[in-house]
């Protein structure tokens, strides 16, 4: 019984000692806000075993140090991020395109899961998603005359998680100005 003890605390006690004892911190890339003061790092924080513990856009105030953090899911994948600054219509915006759903329930964001459309204030305080979470983002492109981002993608229909004819397509239209919806077509 005491050697039963003695072994089942000398393992407790190891394992609690190495859970976040030696974590990593992984900074992705530093991405400036341009026309503000703050800097975008995108962290990663990995456990011991690799995994990935934590991920977030940490929005750094260059003047005075200050961060806000914007939190995503931990298996979420950011594809672009990408600064709107048009200053005739009073815009200046960060688009995101990343996989941030398991959609299929699989256990984890994979490479046939949704690209989601999400909105970023130039301070991170504001987060905004446009995308529906069962709307797959092909492309999106901005008109800088109106101030409209024009996106197309379709919905799986049938829920097969494959791209084919049953699938409706769709471009949609948001005004961000008001990050509302303006038309679907």
């Amino acid at each position: 019984m005491r050697k039963t003890l003695f072994f089942a605390f000398t393992v407790l006690t190891l394992l609690t000692y190495g859970q976040d004892k030696y974590n990593y911190v992984h900074f992705n890339k530093l991405t400036e806000v341009v026309g503000t003061e703050f800097v975008i790092a995108s962290i990663e924080n990995w456990g011991k075993m690799l995994e990935t513990k934590s991920k977030y856009f940490l929005f750094i105030n260059s003047k005075n140090g200050e961060t806000k953090q914007v939190d995503f899911p931990t298996d979420s994948r950011t594809e672009m991020i990408e600064q709107i600054k048009i200053d005739s219509l009073g815009i200046n915006l960060l688009i995101v395109s990343a996989k941030i759903v398991d959609l299929d329930g699989k256990g984890g964001i994979e490479w046939n899961d949704p690209t989601q459309i999400i909105v970023l204030s130039p301070d991170g305080i504001e987060k905004t998603q446009l995308t529906d979470d069962k709307f797959f983002v092909r492309t999106w492109v901005v008109n800088k005359l109106t101030g409209n981002l024009v996106i197309t993608g379709h919905y799986d229909t049938n829920q097969n998680n494959q791209y084919d004819k049953t699938d409706k397509n769709e471009i949609l239209v948001y005004g961000l100005k008001t990050l509302k919806l303006i038309s679907k077509i």
